[in-house]
């Protein structure tokens, strides 16, 4: 926004230093991934910038380490690039196999906490819902308990209860990341239906309109743009969960951020920079849809199609 014209010398002088703090702060969140993303091209197998890279030579880029991600457990790395090659691939690749990992578990967990989260909301914006105030606090507590605690203690019921026999394949996890996931969900839901009217529903109950009906007809379509963003964040928070991984995930249920941890921890290699570089570009197009799906809501909100 720019200073109108009659701005005193004094009033500009503070503008150009807030816009100057406001970069400065932007630079300094933002500048781990600025020197994460070119590392990852580094032609050697360090974690610091070479002299060719900073004399911009193109010998000293590669994307050996993306290819890494890729042949890393293959029995045959080597291989002619054919079909038995991408099979191999498919089967056997460490990184392929924590992605297909968080994949699932970041499906199948956004799903469950969209669910619940979403009904969570459209009661605890009823008006004659009583203890809205303490059932909201309960319901957003993972978002302030440390995930160590919440960690800990799923470890110690998945024990008592003996999840592990029960034949379902990432079951454990799922429900983790789905109580990690429900309170975002429930927050935008519940932001979403902050200007809504529930007159609407009464009125469509008073034409003959059944519950599911006027759900489908009135409510879904206004908090849809909510559910999606929420169900983002779910995601997100999935994908990137390590805690609740390392105490309660079997040994094939490694996912990215654990075989990340495993990498560090085990052999340090400059390919963690490359999966860290992926997981900013994914984050980055979620975020951005995040920000869309805001403003479509907005629009909707304030009846503008």
């Amino acid at each position: 926004m720019s200073l109108p014209i009659y701005a005193t010398p004094l009033e500009k002088t503070w503008h150009l230093v807030r816009r100057t703090m406001c970069c400065l702060v932007f630079l300094f969140l933002i500048a781990p991934v600025l020197i994460v993303i070119p590392l990852s091209f580094n032609a050697e197998p360090y974690f610091t910038f070479t002299q060719k890279m900073l004399s911009l030579d193109p010998t000293g880029f590669s994307m050996r380490w993306y290819d890494a991600l890729l042949t890393t457990g293959m029995h045959a790395p080597d291989a002619a690039r054919g079909l038995s090659w991408w099979s191999d691939l498919w089967q056997n690749a460490q990184w392929i196999a924590a992605a297909k990992n968080s994949i699932i578990v970041g499906f199948f967990s956004t799903l469950l906490a969209t669910a619940l989260g979403t009904l969570a909301a459209l009661g605890l914006s009823r008006p004659e819902m009583p203890a809205r105030r303490i059932i909201m606090a309960i319901l957003i507590s993972p978002m302030i308990v440390p995930v160590i605690i919440t960690a800990t203690g799923l470890f110690f019921f998945y024990s008592s209860i003996r999840i592990q026999d029960w034949g379902v394949p990432y079951l454990g996890i799922i429900l983790a990341h789905a109580i990690l996931g429900i309170p975002f969900v429930i927050i935008t839901v519940t932001a979403t239906l902050a200007g809504f009217d529930h007159s609407l529903t009464r009125a469509a109950a008073s034409m003959g309109a059944t519950p599911w009906v006027s759900f489908r007809s009135i409510t879904l379509p206004l908090i849809l743009p909510g559910m999606i963003s929420g169900a983002l964040f779910a995601f997100v928070t999935s994908f990137d969960e390590v805690v609740v991984v390392m105490f309660i995930a079997s040994p094939d249920e490694q996912t990215i951020p654990r075989q990340m941890w495993n990498g560090i921890r085990e052999s340090i290699s400059p390919a963690i920079l490359s999966v860290a570089t992926i997981l900013v570009i994914v984050s980055v197009l979620l975020l951005t849809a995040v920000e869309l799906l805001r403003r479509r809501s907005e629009r909707l909100q304030s009846g503008v199609r």
